[in-house]
């Protein structure tokens, strides 16, 4: 296979969770450029629908935008039953809408917990389910979940104090090791990419208080890009990986190195 073609999408189908801002935009951009139909869905729907004309404009691909809360089983049904209506298959899930809260371990309110964790944990759970469904009966498939480098470990409370959101994504890494034990015998790839710190909308406030903190423990000196997840998504959606799974592939500029 050329190596061209070992990072084409041309004819499949993905659906990017949480896909109508900050990293699920970048990725869904990176999809569609790749040749894929994208599905973006999010609890704004109004979002998605101005990121899927704008791809479909740019990329020519097909597109379709869809309210969701992942948290709802039943809003997770009716958005694979759409995109498989719209498309016949899913071919790719990227695990992408997630939730935070900041606040010290000691005051965290348990509401603010179970929200995180029924988002993060549970939602991303519910996505994996409805599409592997169809994947393994297929025989094939790839899953991308999407946590963070909070994951990997405790973090400065300096920098974030967020302990459902950094327990949240831990649990989504062992998730996606334990889905790709279980899966992998029916040819579904399951990985996760952990992000440093991109300027998202999520993340604006930490970067804006710790900036030069942060900066001085990234090696590369910088926050991630528009551009710097999206090579990322592509090769663990391609036929590139498919050799690949139960990976957890860190973007941080090496900040998880130290």
């Amino acid at each position: 296979m050329h190596v061209r073609e070992l990072f084409d999408l041309t004819g499949k189908t993905a659906i990017v969770t949480g896909g109508g801002r900050g990293l699920g935009e970048q990725i869904a951009c990176a999809l569609a450029e790749a040749g894929a139909n994208v599905v973006v869905c999010s609890r704004k729907v109004a979002v998605c629908e101005e990121v899927a004309t704008r791809l479909g404009e740019e990329t020519g691909v097909r597109t379709l935008a869809l309210a969701c809360d992942i948290g709802n089983p039943a809003d997770v049904e009716r958005v694979v039953d759409a995109a498989r209506r719209e498309f016949g298959t899913v071919d790719i899930l990227v695990n992408n809408s997630g939730a935070t809260w900041g606040a010290p371990a000691l005051d965290m309110p348990l509401e603010a917990w179970k929200k995180v964790i029924d988002v993060n944990v549970t939602g991303t759970f519910l996505m994996s389910q409805a599409v592997g469904r169809h994947m393994v009966a297929a025989g094939r498939g790839k899953i991308i979940n999407i946590a963070s480098t909070a994951g990997l470990g405790g973090v400065d409370p300096r920098l974030m104090d967020a302990v459902g959101y950094n327990t949240s994504k831990g649990a989504i890494i062992t998730m996606t090791k334990d889905l790709a034990v279980k899966w992998g015998p029916h040819g579904v790839n399951v990985n996760v990419i952990c992000p440093g710190f991109f300027p998202t909308k999520m993340s604006k406030g930490i970067i804006e208080q710790g900036r030069d903190r942060l900066l001085e423990a990234t090696p590369l000196r910088r926050f991630g890009t528009d551009d710097d997840l999206k090579g990322a998504a592509l090769y663990l959606a391609a036929p590139a990986s498919d050799y690949v799974t139960g990976a957890v592939l860190v973007v941080d500029g090496g900040t998880s190195a130290q």
